[in-house]
């Protein structure tokens, strides 16, 4: 059973309508569609959306306002909520038929699509980010992770881009010292990685292989519980930083858990939202 809920700032019948005709494309897949007609406050989205968390529900909306079309999409991002926009694509494409040209309007056809356009910048940004590079533009990442090799820094980085946030990651090795940006940044926004010390030479070891044995001793035991220590206590000199236990955990749980953090210490305030997110 799959669970859809319908938003719409007037009646819902139309959302309704247009995912009933696009489920008939699916008629093996068994659907509870919950329809809020009427939303026109801002409390009325959190409520709705944390909702759909709770029951793993999609969100399929036509919402007019522009403003609150952002707030859906950034509110459902943080509770890791598929929202799917059915009015916005359509009024970007009226408006460019209306003769409402960039020129005139410049940016609305990308404000009408900020879903779509967030998405490929959030996954241009985290690949420019990816493994300690560009260290310098760190303050510009919404999450950034740090961890020893191995501990699914850039599966996870990936995972969350698709979803809209600007992710960066960071290395951390032993005996080297850490980029000193890192301790600059805003402490809630980042998340350190940490594992079992088996779990992860078990991980390198594999690599190490590939690699015909050319990473010394990357996969050793003892090399692995120094540089793990070396990692912890790095961690724990910044007080604000959340410190997350990822073995034999999948990419959709910790980044389920990252998101979690980030809503408990209000990374990104409600009335800030639209502008820092």
């Amino acid at each position: 059973m799959f669970n859809i809920t319908i938003m719409s700032d007037g009646t819902g019948k139309t959302a309704e309508l247009a995912l009933q005709a696009a489920l008939t494309q699916f008629p093996d897949v068994e659907v509870q569609i919950t329809r809020f007609p009427g939303v026109r406050k801002e409390q009325q989205i959190y409520d709705i959306i944390e909702g759909a968390a709770e029951n793993g529900s999609i969100i399929v909306h036509t919402v007019v306002s522009t403003q609150f079309r952002n707030l859906i999409l950034e509110t459902g991002r943080l509770h890791n909520v598929e929202t799917i926009d059915l009015m916005g694509h359509l009024l970007a494409r009226l408006s460019n038929q209306f003769d409402y040209s960039p020129s005139e309007k410049p940016g609305l056809f990308r404000k009408l699509n900020r879903a779509y356009f967030q998405r490929i910048e959030a996954m241009e940004f985290t690949l420019r980010h990816d493994d300690g590079q560009r260290v310098r533009e760190l303050e510009k990442a919404e999450i950034i992770l740090l961890g020893v090799s191995r501990t699914f820094k850039t599966p996870l980085s990936i995972f969350l881009a698709f979803k809209g946030w600007m992710v960066a990651n960071v290395p951390i090795v032993l005996d080297i010292e850490p980029p000193s940006i890192l301790e600059k940044l805003p402490p809630r926004r980042v998340f350190c990685l940490t594992t079992d010390p088996r779990a992860l030479a078990a991980l390198r070891s594999v690599r190490h292989e590939h690699l015909g044995g050319a990473t010394g001793e990357y996969a050793s035991l003892d090399y692995v519980r120094r540089e793990l220590k070396y990692a912890y206590q790095y961690f724990l000199k910044q007080q604000d930083w959340s410190i997350i236990k990822v073995t034999h955990k999948p990419i959709e749980e910790i980044a389920t858990e990252i998101l979690k953090l980030m809503r408990v210490n209000k990374v990104f305030k409600k009335e800030d939202e639209l502008d820092d997110v």
